[in-house]
């Protein structure tokens, strides 16, 4: 569980890719880029690169320092 409260921040971003199944978005100030499957998207329109999206996100928190050997495991097994 984290330790630390949450806070929450409005982020915004563009749709730069639109996929089958997913959607790629560049978040503004060069914050990076976020790939989301379709499923995630709330929308009442067809996708469309250069469209804008808005969502809400934490801080993302370490839970601590152990490593998960098993997803590691797999990781390596995929070839990451």
């Amino acid at each position: 569980m984290p330790k630390y409260m949450d806070k929450i921040i409005d982020m915004e971003g563009i749709i730069v890719e639109v996929h089958d199944g997913s959607v790629g978005i560049d978040l503004k100030g060069r914050l990076g880029y976020l790939e989301i499957p379709m499923r995630m998207l709330i929308t009442d329109y067809e996708p469309k690169v250069g469209q804008e999206v808005g969502f809400r996100m934490s801080f993302i928190e370490q839970l601590g320092p152990e490593v998960n050997e098993k997803y590691v495991c797999n990781l390596r097994h995929r070839g990451h």
